[in-house]
């Protein structure tokens, strides 16, 4: 008897050895992987901000030791969402301003800017972003004259959906020293009979920006904040912001190193002469929750202002053949710049004329038998001939509610035959073998599901068109979810760590509300993230 005493003893203590202490156990779920090799599971181990385990025999748990345990009920577990392509930032200072999305006319702009200004009378310069002059019933770019009469001692500035276009009055054009004379290169400065619109076009907003008072710190971190929780309400772990300064890089990156900001962000660099010499002079910054590693270019504008570069003149336009806002030869000297560093080249492309150019830069200072996944951000409008330049070395980067948004209006600007080669997502998906989707918000909304339910039906949510728009460039669910995960951390250089759920990867993970693989297409806008984890923690 002592004899098996001991021995259930030495059995016990033998088994309690190899119990392994984790921070997390999630099991009862259902879980999308994104590894090709285990596509589906039921439990996740982590430990240290880490993926231990990842299985479907929930009996390997016994060899678990968790202090914390979460039963999904059988509800569908995802890889956190990366959005390829956004406006983070941006998002956050929307929230200081004048919301004019969804407006039907001038007049409902008015009415929202008279509202803001009465919560808000101390400020001098307001400031809005939201208006598409196309969703009205007239479809003309609006004049400054209310904005004047109304408002004829505070700038009032107002940017359009796409951040284009600015709407500004008087004042406004009075401290940027704007006159009928002042030039346009690389946009246009809208004029009628001779006088100021008040509506500026690429390029020429930047006179604007420069006198538009700068936030304090305060105000900076407030809007990183809030758009960090806007994000994570959404199941965004991580947001690809297309377009930072260095003050605001450096601003992250220090909240990021106290723990005052959780989301983890790769930082496209603005073309700014200074700070895309500082970068690639100081070379790839990396940390666990910032990757700064590309330059983002303008190529040129929107097809929704008519300011994206067409091959051809607008069909609903004549003579009128839109913009580029960077020259031609000053993006092929800066790719050359840029291909002799580390980092990619991210460069803004939407109209045919555009992409052929950015296209052809890319081609001919990239080496074949380098690995550097340099990115056409919207690859909207494409030559079909120029299709065939995309593939491991030039990628696209696309936002799938761009096509449900624009295709009310897309075919009167580019005509029956050049729509063919436009929001060709399933075709570019051919030629590059990834094909990471964004949602360019705030152009956009921040919804990762409006854009997965836009990737495989090419609806808007109310069903139109039967069929879908273009419908032959229709993702599958799979390449949806594959493009909200894998296929950005694989653009950013980032697919070791992320993108999937696989051990050594972080625990960046989202509990969501249905099924999206197998949810109804009228279900899918409406799914919710009701749990968010970045690094095994919950944020949302």
């Amino acid at each position: 008897m002592r004899v098996l005493f001991s021995f259930i003893v030495m059995l016990l203590i033998s088994s309690c050895s190899t119990t392994e202490v984790v921070d997390l156990i999630v099991r009862n779920a259902n879980i999308y992987t994104m590894d090709d090799e285990n596509p589906n599971a039921t439990y996740l181990v982590v430990n240290n901000e880490k993926i231990v385990a990842v299985g479907s025999d929930e009996n390997d748990l016994d060899g678990y030791q968790a202090k914390e345990i979460i039963d999904a009920d059988q509800k569908t577990l995802i890889p956190g969402i990366i959005d390829a392509h956004c406006h983070f930032y941006g998002l956050g200072l929307n929230q200081q301003r004048v919301d004019l999305v969804g407006t039907l006319s001038y007049e409902e702009i008015i009415s929202k800017v008279q509202a803001f200004e009465q919560e808000n009378p101390d400020m001098q310069f307001i400031l809005g972003r939201g208006w598409d002059q196309n969703d009205w019933a007239v479809k003309d770019f609006p004049t400054k004259e209310k904005l004047d009469a109304l408002f004829p001692d505070k700038a009032v500035v107002l940017e359009r959906v796409d951040g284009h276009a600015y709407l500004v009055n008087q004042k406004a054009l009075d401290l940027a020293n704007i006159t009928v004379k002042t030039p346009s290169n690389g946009g246009a400065i809208l004029k009628k009979n001779g006088k100021l619109t008040g509506v500026l076009v690429d390029n020429p907003m930047q006179r604007v920006d420069r006198v538009i008072p700068e936030l304090s710190r305060a105000e900076q971190i407030q809007a990183l904040k809030k758009a960090e929780d806007i994000c994570f309400s959404y199941g965004l772990t991580t947001v690809n912001d297309a377009g930072l300064s260095r003050s605001t890089i450096e601003l992250i990156d220090s909240l990021q190193q106290s723990g005052d900001l959780k989301i983890r962000v790769y930082a496209m660099v603005s073309n700014s002469p200074r700070d895309v010499n500082h970068f690639l002079d100081k070379g790839i910054l990396k940390t666990d929750r910032l990757n700064v590693r590309s330059v983002k270019v303008y190529a040129d504008g929107a097809l929704g202002s008519r300011g994206a570069a067409l091959k051809e003149e607008y069909s609903d336009q004549h003579n009128h053949f839109g913009a580029m806002v960077t020259p031609v030869a000053a993006i092929e000297q800066l790719a050359q710049r840029i291909a002799d560093s580390e980092y990619q080249m991210n460069t803004h492309a939407i109209g045919d004329s555009a992409n052929a150019v950015v296209l052809r830069a890319y081609q001919k200072v990239l080496k074949s038998d380098t690995d550097r996944r340099w990115k056409i951000e919207h690859a909207q409008v494409i030559d079909l001939d120029d299709i065939e330049n995309f593939g491991t070395q030039i990628l696209p980067s696309v936002q799938p509610t761009h096509a449900t948004s624009d295709m009310y209006w897309a075919e009167d600007r580019l005509g029956s035959d050049r729509i063919e080669g436009a929001y060709a997502f399933k075709t570019l998906l051919e030629k590059s073998g990834v094909l990471p989707l964004g949602t360019d918000f705030p152009v956009e909304q921040v919804s990762p599901f409006l854009t997965f339910y836009a990737a495989v039906t090419r609806q808007d949510t109310a069903g139109y068109p039967e069929g879908g728009f273009m419908e032959s460039e229709k993702l599958s669910p799979e390449q949806a979810l594959k493009g909200m995960t894998l296929w950005p951390a694989y653009s950013n250089f980032e697919e070791e760590e992320k993108g999937s759920l696989e051990p050594g990867k972080w625990a960046d993970f989202v509990i969501l509300s249905k099924d999206i693989l197998k949810a109804a297409s009228d279900e899918l806008p409406n799914i919710q993230a009701e749990k968010t984890f970045v690094a095994g923690v919950q944020v949302h």
